[in-house]
């Protein structure tokens, strides 16, 4: 099979848009695997919908090397091209001096080259001192192509592609004019979910307008030309190997507030013996299970619906009650307190507030401080996760102020979790944290959580 990378020389180059694109028109000629470097839920949302493969995410700050590469191996069975998608610019990462967590940790992983999204806006000649300092700052790093993004011109591009291709030795393989209905829908954490985006008709329209100018701007063939050729070797043995018949039931939120999770979870949990339920709290019923996960989401825009269903809220906080284990991230989390309070103004709001789960007691306010952070930290053996070291990510936009009696299973050394440098709230064996888990990365806390499905009877 085929690989590549495409990563930007910053965020806000263009190159969701830009992969988004390239996955479609490449779908149309073979099966494509997508990846998206970093802890990010709604890009891989987009990237699976135009593929119709899941996308996994690979972070070289959560996963070690060999998690990378089983990963890697596991999604690209049965595609013939995988397309990664990196994250920030190029060398971004978890921290100034290595490729922790950065797009370039992860192409030096899997030995792939990488084609370099510009933002070319009001440059030209120096485009090509920008692309080549990023060929100096790490020569290991195989930079094979450059595709310029906001050209104003013919003659604009011209220059920067003469530029480029001058003194830097590598093709450019297309040139993108600013277009602005191209443009993808934004929210206060993001791009819309595709899920929820999916059902408005001018949504459609603007991915189908993204495909049609990348398709016009760029030359396909050439930067197929660019990808490695590599035979991804399965490795063994895989986490996701599925060797037993389930013997446990586990319930997932997911429906348009809750749709936050990394693919790799709906492998996994089979593979450890559990049987996955999808279930709805915005418009379903409660389904009997073992335990069940909450997964990060936008549910303060679906408060009034969460709060009517009081089937659903009845039915997680008794079964919370009954020493069920439920894992709550984030949004997750927000839904299983008492109440989210929306701020007056907020969003034009006239300040709102709907009543949650009441597992937790305490309330979820919004708007507060944006969080966007690398986690570390340690586990207590009371949380149903298990105890020990762990690393993970936290995306918010809210604050959750619980009960000062509230025990917390996790202590954080990096992040900010919910209050003082601790996260995982713990009632019973419910526990709700600001963190997200990678479930490959923590392969160990899944398997105790199942674990503890196990013994709820």
């Amino acid at each position: 099979m085929k690989a590549l990378v495409i990563s930007g020389d910053r965020s806000g180059t263009g190159k969701t848009s830009i992969s988004l694109a390239l996955a479609s028109l490449l779908s149309d000629r073979a099966p494509v695997q997508t990846f998206k470097v970093g802890m990010d839920y709604i890009d891989p949302s987009y990237l699976s919908a135009v593929t119709g493969r899941p996308c996994r995410n690979l972070d070289s700050f959560v996963m070690g090397d060999a998690e990378i590469r089983a990963c890697f191996a596991h999604g690209c069975r049965g595609a013939e091209f995988a397309l990664i998608e990196g994250v920030r610019g190029l060398y971004e990462g978890a921290d100034a001096l290595t490729d922790r967590g950065s797009t370039a940790g992860v192409a030096k992983d899997l030995g792939l080259p990488v084609v370099l999204v510009v933002n070319a806006r009001s440059i030209t000649r120096s485009a090509a001192a920008l692309v080549k300092g990023f060929q100096a700052f790490d020569p290991s790093i195989d930079i094979r192509g450059v595709i310029l993004n906001n050209v104003a011109g013919e003659s604009h591009t011209r220059k920067a592609v003469t530029a480029i291709e001058h003194a830097c030795g590598i093709p450019v393989l297309g040139a993108i004019p600013h277009d602005p209905r191209v443009e993808l829908t934004m929210r206060h954490l993001g791009l819309v979910p595709y899920r929820e985006g999916s059902g408005d008709d001018g949504f459609r329209g603007r991915l189908g307008d993204v495909r049609d100018l990348v398709g016009a701007h760029i030359d396909l063939d050439r930067i197929i030309g660019c990808a490695a050729e590599l035979d991804p070797a399965p490795v063994a043995p895989s986490p996701f190997t599925v060797e037993r018949e389930p013997d446990v039931t586990i319930g997932v939120a997911y429906d348009e507030a809750f749709n936050f999770y990394y693919a790799d979870l709906f492998d996994l949990l089979p593979a450890l013996g559990a049987r996955v339920e999808t279930f709805s709290p915005v418009h379903g019923r409660l389904p009997e299970a073992d335990g069940y996960i909450l997964g990060g989401g936008y549910p303060e825009l679906f408060g009034p619906e969460l709060e009517a269903n009081e089937g659903m809220k009845d039915g997680l906080r008794s079964a919370s009650s009954r020493g069920t284990p439920i894992y709550g991230e984030c949004g997750g989390l927000m839904y299983l307190t008492d109440r989210i309070v929306l701020s007056p103004g907020w969003r034009g709001g006239k300040g709102e507030s709907f009543a949650m789960c009441g597992v937790f007691p305490g309330e979820t306010r919004m708007p507060a401080r944006r969080v966007v952070s690398y986690v570390e930290g340690v586990a207590s053996d009371a949380s149903p996760l298990g105890g020990g070291a762990f690393r993970g990510h936290e995306f918010h936009y809210s604050d959750v102020v619980l009960d000062k009696d509230t025990p917390y299973a996790y202590r954080i050394t990096r992040g900010l979790g919910i209050r003082d440098g601790l996260d995982g709230a713990l009632i019973q064996r419910s526990l709700g944290s600001y963190t997200h888990l990678h479930p490959l990365a923590s392969l160990p806390m899944f398997a105790s959580f199942v674990q503890a499905c196990r013994t709820s009877g």
